[in-house]
Parts: structure tokens; C-alpha cells; sequence
């Protein structure tokens, strides 16, 4: 079964201005025409002496809006109203970089480049992404520029912290490219940033339970599950911690990582931080069992070992600590999940309710694609009311959203 990338066919305008990250809008162009988007870019006249309309429009596959004047061969532009006609045709518009004095020029209303002017005859969203140098970016009247976009409705994604180009290091830059898309993707799908205020502690990836030093019993999780919620979470305004068994996945920079290895540590983690979260999405698959005694030393081969004695581990969404936690003023909302491979619906129900959960997310290992290391889940989501929600096959990130939007009836 074949999953529709949520950018294919969308059609987005890429603003570009002039920072030294422009160079990186490169990528960005790269990654939504591969997932099928259709990019049409306009670049302020500063933003060429960074990268060449050229490089642009081989890209994107498009002409490359330069000047807000028709100048012969010299603009891509096909009518004198071209502005009028972008701004009807497209879905979002995307500005990444956008430079301080873009920030500034759209704030206050300046229209004196193709881009600026582009911004006013606009009929969709708009995402913009400030970008420069530390100093630049924290100043008070940046700032207030931003705030000021903010209040217009315009969707902002802020800086990342790391080394510029100045040599210095601080909040400035690009966001990664993989966040801005995510940004984008959520903007498209409707979704809105209504977790602002909200705290979740979200777990992800298998745990480890060590027999010896180099060996240990796991299962098949990658973590890609609950690293998608955080970031959804992240992308809706909420308060994030995740807390990760052993995992590759990636994650935003802003978001706090927990690292654990076992269910015994994991418990833990998830026990000391109840207190300041409204809700916990348990999505990570613990393991049920554990061996009773760890060798200190790697077990060799001659020792012919048969047998390993096993033990249960604690449940943590059965047995959480929440004597001191944030359902002292306000409940607690528990999310588990449950992977099963027959009596789907009946077996999770019955999970819900001797874990005293508010809402489970079942997928089945019987589903094509759907579960451990795919990038799609196909699930269901039960609450209290024995009322069942049904989600057809979709990316973890759109599956995410579905889980992060029926939590927020609850919030």
C-alpha cells in the first residue's frame, strides 16, 4: 500500500533574502520537489549576491522571480501582475532565510522588492524563518519586529542555537531543513499550534535488558513513533521532554533528551518527572521481561549456557508514582499504546482499562508497513467511552498529529 507524501502536488512559494544562509535554501527546494511539491522562488535583490538564479531555478524547475519590474530577459516574470497571480496560486509561502531587514520591511508594511511585495498580495499562510547573526537576531527591535508578525497571524519558526559565521556562537541560525519542511507539512495539514501552555513527557525506542556486558534482550523498536510525537508536540507549542530507550532517530534541538536503557531506568525517569507534565504519551515499547541476574562479565561460549531465568519488569503506566504529580491540581492524562497481533480491539481495551489510561493507540502487527521501523503507522485510538477512531495507513509524523489532536479534546 502506497502512502501519499502530505506535500505531493502542494504548491509553495520559497522567499529567499540575503544572508548567508541562503545557500541552504538549496536544500530546502531539494527536499520538497522530491517529496513532490511544486516551487516557485523569489529572491530579494541581496539574496543574489549569495546564490545565482541559475542554481535556483535548475532546482525548482521553475523561472525565478528576480525583480519586481519586468526587465526583459533578465525577469522570469510573465505578466505585470505576476505578484497578483503568485499570491492566487499558492498554498504557502515559505521565506527561509529571512533576514532582519525582510523582518523589518514586512512589519511595517514596506513593499519594495518582489518579495516584500509579494507578502502583501498573499491568500495563504505564511512561514517565516528569521535567521542571523546572534547580536543581530537579539536585538530589541528584531525582536519586536517579530512579535509584531506574530500578532498578523504569520507563522514563525525560531533560530537555532550553534556556531555562525561571524565566529561567534548563539540563537541565529537556519532552522535544519528537515524541521522547516515539518513546519511546512503541518501548516498544510491544518494543524494548529493549540499545545501552547501544555507540558508532555513523551517516551520513545525499546528498552535493554543486559544479560552480560555485550548482550542483552530487546525488541524491533527504532523509537520513530515517539520521536515524531515530541517533534509534532514541539511544532504545536506544547512543553516537550522525551525520554528514549536506545535510539538513532533524530531529534530538534530544543526539545530536552532523556537517555535511558532499561525499563528499571525508564520507570524512573518517568516517575521523577511526572510532577511538572500534563500528560504522558507512553509510546515506548518496554520490554515485559528481564533477565534476574546480569553477569559481570561476557558469558563465553564454552560455558554452554541453556538457560536464562527471566523476571517481569515493572509497568510503568500500571504503577506510576503520581503522588506528587501535576494531577495534584489538574489529572494527569495517560496515553499508552498497544501492538497486537490478534484480538486487536479487545485486547487493547482491556489494557485502557486495567492501566487506568485515557486514551490508547493500537496498531496491529498485521498491517502492511504499519509498526516497528517503518516510517508509517496505520492505528486506532480508543478512549473511555469505548469509542474507536480509525486512521488509514499514513506517515508517523501525520499519525502523531491524529494521537496529539484527539489528547488535546482532553488537556
Amino acid at each position: 500500500m502506497k502512502v501519499t507524501d502530505a506535500l505531493s502536488g502542494k504548491k509553495i512559494i520559497l522567499g529567499i533574502t540575503g544572508c548567508i544562509s541562503a545557500y541552504k535554501s538549496c536544500l530546502l527546494i531539494r527536499d520538497l520537489v522530491k517529496r513532490g511539491a511544486e516551487v516557485k522562488v523569489v529572491v530579494t535583490p541581496s539574496a543574489l549576491e549569495f546564490i545565482t538564479p541559475l542554481t535556483l531555478s535548475t532546482l525548482s524547475r521553475n523561472d525565478v522571480i528576480v525583480s519586481t519590474f519586468p526587465k526583459g530577459i533578465d525577469s522570469k516574470a510573465k505578466s505585470t501582475t505576476w505578484h497578483i497571480d503568485l499570491g492566487l496560486w499558492a498554498e504557502i509561502m515559505v521565506i527561509a532565510p529571512a533576514s532582519v531587514n525582510t523582518i523589518a520591511k514586512i512589519a511595517n508594511g514596506f513593499c519594495d522588492n518582489p518579495l516584500t511585495t509579494l507578502v502583501t498580495a498573499l491568500r495563504c499562510p505564511l512561514l517565516i524563518c528569521p535567521t542571523a547573526d546572534v547580536d543581530m537576531y537579539k536585538a530589541k527591535v528584531t525582536q519586536q519586529n517579530i512579535s509584531k508578525l506574530k500578532s498578523f497571524g504569520f507563522h514563525i519558526l525560531e533560530a537555532e542555537e550553534g556556531d555562525l559565521a561571524s565566529g561567534l556562537s548563539g540563537k541565529g541560525r537556519l532552522p535544519e531543513i528537515n524541521k522547516i519542511t515539518d513546519n511546512i507539512e503541518l501548516i498544510l495539514s491544518g494543524f494548529q499550534p493549540d499545545l501552547t501552555g501544555k507540558k508532555l513527557l513523551i517516551t520513545a525506542g525499546p528498552t535493554y535488558e543486559d544479560i552480560d556486558p555485550v548482550r542483552y534482550i530487546g525488541n524491533r523498536s527504532s523509537g520513530k513513533m515517539g520521536y515524531e510525537l515530541a517533534k509534532a508536540a514541539f511544532l504545536r507549542g506544547a512543553d516537550v521532554t522525551l525520554i528514549s530507550g536506545p535510539s538513532s532517530e533524530g531529534l530538534y534541538q530544543e526539545i530536552p533528551l532523556i537517555k535511558v536503557r532499561s525499563a528499571a531506568e525508564m520507570k524512573s525517569v518517568v516517575d521523577k518527572h511526572l510532577k511538572f507534565y500534563d500528560a504522558l504519551i507512553m509510546a515506548a515499547a518496554v520490554a515485559d521481561f528481564r533477565p534476574m541476574n546480569t553477569a559481570k562479565d561476557k558469558i563465553k561460549k564454552e560455558d554452554n549456557l541453556q538457560i536464562i531465568k527471566l523476571e517481569k519488569t515493572s509497568d510503568i503506566l500500571a504503577n506510576l508514582n503520581i503522588s506528587k504529580s501535576a494531577s495534584a491540581k489538574n489529572k494527569l492524562i495517560k496515553v499508552g499504546f498497544a501492538l497486537e497481533t490478534n484480538d486487536e480491539e479487545k485486547n487493547a481495551a482491556k489494557k485502557l482499562t486495567q492501566k487506568g489510561l485515557d486514551l490508547i493507540v493500537l496498531n496491529s502487527l498485521r498491517d502492511s508497513l504499519s509498526g516497528f521501523e517503518f516510517d508509517t503507522n496505520k492505528i486506532k485510538i480508543l478512549n473511555k467511552k469505548n469509542q474507536i477512531t480509525e486512521f488509514p495507513l499514513m506517515s508517523k509524523f501525520q499519525a502523531s498529529n491524529r494521537i496529539l489532536s484527539e489528547l488535546r479534546k482532553l488537556l
